[in-house]
């Protein structure tokens, strides 16, 4: 059915009449006075005072009665896995086998969703799956299928403690009839052919790992956002113009004139693919429409019919189109890659042209636009990602992981970029409360007084949302890279942490987690595990001289100084950052090789110019990030050694070690005391252990940023953070000097040790952010991360929330980059593990993100739990 553009309009206009008055629930904004004028804000006033999450079963949330039918659907609909994408990429490999890799990688794409179910789910507006229903993971045979197999057949995901997925018999059979057909076929298994033993023996596949590199072996190569200016500017039909002229212009003479046409040639297939999978949504809703009965929802789907025809070749027109461009152009990089940390880049800044001419115009409101934006919360909600049991047990609940989108921030002049959809953007995450999108702010000194009490009276609802990041740190890390200042003062965030510029920089950044702890105890031990024995299976791995892991750089014993122990840690950290780098470039170099990216390169600036794909150097602006865990660890390890060997004489180097080795058993004295207020920690304003923990942050990040990326001369960029990696990398961490004993989880992020006999920051909230702020985070060019943990009273009322916003402006002032919260008392978090029944929506943050408490593996709770609550700011 074609449309003339009056015919759109007066669609159109029928539509958003029955949106804007059927579909408010007024008896929840009763409370609420809308400001529905342009310029004024979000439909509630910036002081509006949100209730604390209800941990229990559901109440309606939303201001409007369409998103709480969506969130009763979403929320009752079972967690799963989907074979079919598994199946029509296995069939799509066997059909374009031969061609060029890029060829057929673009092939894939487009045979995948030519073939895949689709499906319009009631009630919604913005309509697009990945190749899976609603709630169900796609599988990546391509990348690593091995762990799939094996955990079918000996660890079922129905059964796991935590992230279970259902799966039909039939999804089993399925994935299981493809085995034979992956083996020997999958990037992580070409990365094994490449890597040598010096790599392997230090990574999670060694056994005693120093760094963990697996998520870009099990999954695609993420971290990554498209270009959505370009998108609302061209459409796909102007992108492809752009590769049919570079494909003209392409000399013939040039060397590689054969691997840039290949290039361009998959990206014309990509653009078929993208606008192929538009046009069949189109199709389906006029399809839904013909029988469709109810004539509010017959407009509905006619008008989802009418976008999606329109966005399948031209530019989007309305934000209502905008807005659903960005989620189909999105989910067709989840389609092809499977990356985790595929951002939306800041919304409210990208779509706020289509918001302000609609406005102008007549033919929206504020309501309307509210509940659209919720409606899209919803629909990233339901996407979802099967990851191996361990990592499900280290990072649970997260859904796809790293949908995530930034509001607010400063404008390319340098100017306070604030406007209505970034009030409207926070107001969605408070009426729907979900863990997804992962939900970022941007904080400066000119921010608006009014946004900064909107952003802290959404996290005082206790969702863990939003994250905060400081502008006046993070714009200057980016330019120390490299970065122009336009471009810089453009980040957003993708995944946790971690800041690039969507559609132009390619970060690549969660490559691997590197234990900090883990150097500290090669360092004491002369590069052998404190438990270093000749029965140990690993043995033979760690090298052919006495078991010795790392470089020999003496043991404790041997140290006549305090700067001897140092040195031997900045040895052990040049080493161990080699191995990683060297590992990290093998994971690129297969990615590249095997299964690069041609629609993700398709959705960046400059990509078909260049002639590359991005896995190939592509894009702008490249680089890779490697996060350094347990700071605190190492340090409060290193005042210990300082004070109590060296200066106080209170142990020597032999007890120490014997203590590690035995977990501490029959050193109870020195483990309480290592553990007291007697011993330097870092986290209460005490420039001894302070100065520790930045002796070490610098140290690992000088030594990963003196490399380049063999992907387009890019640079290494170090981050000083978790997530939640600290609770697996103490699992596989013996006793360390700090007070932990064996397999507890090291220090979180950039915050304090949380040992189990007690935390180690004990002077309150704003002396644990003095000694956070005491770190370079500048040099941290990938991101920091500080969690506080606040009860809800200290937050409460005028003065809580006049007290926590000066507390977050304060913290920014002293140098912080990046700092979330959790509202929730640990009584509350003690209680929920005992009767998780009754705590179906408690919502933590994690870290980078949040999640349903009850469904967290114990793990995860503990080291939650075990943080230290404030219930002042003092």
């Amino acid at each position: 059915m074609e449309l003339n553009e009056a015919q759109i309009r007066e669609l159109v206009a029928q539509v958003m009449s029955k949106l804007n008055d059927s579909e408010v629930n007024i008896g929840a904004a009763a409370s609420a006075a809308p400001c529905e004028g342009l310029g004024t804000g979000g439909v509630e006033p910036y002081n509006h005072v949100y209730n604390t999450v209800d941990y229990g079963a559901g109440s309606d949330r939303s201001i409007y009665a369409r998103t709480n039918r969506l969130l009763k659907r979403v929320h009752n609909t079972p967690k799963g896995v989907d074979s079919e994408r598994a199946v029509l990429a296995t069939e799509a490999y066997k059909k374009f086998d031969g061609q060029p890799t890029i060829i057929k990688c673009a092939n894939t794409l487009k045979y995948i969703v030519e073939n895949a179910t689709i499906r319009i789910y009631p009630d919604e507006l913005i309509v697009g799956e990945i190749a899976a229903p609603s709630n169900c993971a796609p599988v990546f045979p391509e990348y690593s299928f091995g762990w799939i197999c094996n955990e079918i057949k000996n660890e079922p995901w129905s059964l796991r403690a935590s992230d279970k997925m259902a799966a039909t018999q039939k999804t089993l059979d399925d994935l299981l009839s493809l085995e034979e057909f992956w083996k020997g076929k999958t990037v992580e298994e070409f990365a094994g052919q490449v890597l040598t033993e010096e790599e392997i023996k230090g990574s999670a596949y060694g056994g005693r790992p120093v760094f963990h590199p697996n998520q870009y072996l099990f999954f695609g190569m993420g971290h990554i956002g498209p270009r959505f200016e370009m998108l609302f500017e061209k459409g796909f039909g102007g992108i492809r113009k752009n590769i049919e002229q570079c494909m003209e212009k392409l000399d013939k003479g040039d060397p590689d004139f054969g691997r840039k046409m290949a290039f361009l040639k998959s990206q014309l297939i990509c653009n078929d693919a993208a606008m192929i999978y538009v046009r069949r949504y189109a199709e389906l809703a006029r399809e839904t429409a013909r029988t469709e009965t109810d004539t509010n929802r017959k407009n509905e789907l006619l008008q989802i019919a009418v976008n999606c025809d329109s966005i399948a070749v031209e530019p989007p027109r309305t934000f209502w189109q905008a807005l659903q461009l960005m989620h189909m152009a999105t989910n067709l990089v989840l389609i092809e890659s499977s990356g985790q940390g595929i951002a939306y880049g800041r919304p409210d800044k990208t779509l706020y042209p289509f918001y302000e001419a609609d406005m102008k115009a007549g033919r929206i409101t504020k309501k309307e636009v509210g509940a659209l934006i919720e409606n899209w919360y919803v629909k990233l909600f339901e996407l979802h990602k099967l990851r191996d049991n361990v990592t499900a047990i280290l990072n649970s609940e997260i859904g796809m992981g790293g949908t995530t989108l930034i509001i607010g921030g400063v404008d390319d002049e340098g100017r306070d970029s604030t406007n209505d959809l970034s009030y409207l953007f926070l107001e969605a995450h408070a009426h729907t409360q979900l863990p997804d999108p992962w939900f970022a702010v941007r904080w400066h000194k000119q921010a608006p007084y009014e946004y900064k009490v909107k952003v802290c009276s959404v996290i005082r609802m206790g969702t863990g949302q939003p994250k905060i990041f400081n502008d006046d740190e993070i714009i200057p890390a980016m330019l120390s890279v490299g970065r122009p200042l336009k471009s810089a003062r453009d980040y957003s965030i993708i995944g946790c942490v971690e800041n690039n510029t969507c559609g132009e920089s390619w970060d690549c950044t969660d490559t691997s987690y590197f234990s900090l702890a883990k150097v500290l105890e090669l360092a004491m031990n002369d590069g052998r595990c404190t438990d270093c024995k000749s029965t140990c299976p690993r043995y033979e791995r760690c090298g052919k001289i006495g078991g010795r892991l790392g470089p020999a750089t003496g043991a404790l014993a041997s140290f006549k100084s305090f700067d001897e122990v140092k040195r031997a840690f900045e040895i052990q950290m040049a080493y161990w950052v080699e191995k990683q780098i060297t590992f990290a470039n093998v994971i690129e170099y297969t990615h590249a090789t095997h299964k690069p990216t041609p629609y993700m390169s398709m959705v960046f600036e400059g990509t078909a110019e260049a002639g590359l794909d991005l896995t190939w150097g592509g894009a702008k602006y490249n680089a890779s990030g490697i996060q350094g865990v347990g700071v605190a660890s190492a340090a409060d390890g290193l005042a210990a050694i300082k004070q109590l060997m060296f200066e106080e004489k209170k142990c020597t180097p032999e007890e120490m070690l014997d203590a590690l080795k035995r977990n501490w058993e029959g050193h109870e004295d020195l483990y309480a005391l290592v553990n007291s207020d007697k011993v330097h920690h870092y986290g209460n304003d005490d420039d001894y252990a302070d100065d520790l923990a930045l002796f070490v942050s610098d140290v690992y990040c000088r030594e990963v940023s003196r490399y380049r990326l063999q992907r387009g001369n890019g640079v290494y960029r170090p981050g000083i953070f978790s997530v939640s990696a600290n609770v697996g990398i103490g699992l596989v961490q013996g006793a360390s000097p700090d007070g932990r004993k064996d397999a507890e989880p090291v220090s979180n992020c950039i915050g304090p040790v949380n040992s189990a006999v007690g935390c180690h920051d004990i002077m309150g909230p704003t002396a644990m952010a003095k000694s956070a702020g005491k770190l370079n985070q500048l040099a941290a060019t990938n991101g920091t991360l500080m969690n506080v943990k606040f009860t809800p009273t200290c937050v409460a009322g005028e003065t809580g929330l006049s007290n926590f916003i000066s507390y977050v402006d304060t913290y920014f002032q002293n140098g912080g980059m990046h700092v979330q919260f959790n509202i929730v008392n640990n009584a509350t978090l003690k209680d929920a593990q005992i009767h998780p029944e009754l705590y179906p929506n408690l919502l933590v943050r994690v870290a980078g993100y949040s999640a349903y408490f009850v469904r967290m593996s114990k793990e995860l709770q503990d080291d939650l739990i075990r943080r230290n609550e404030y219930s002042a700011f003092d």
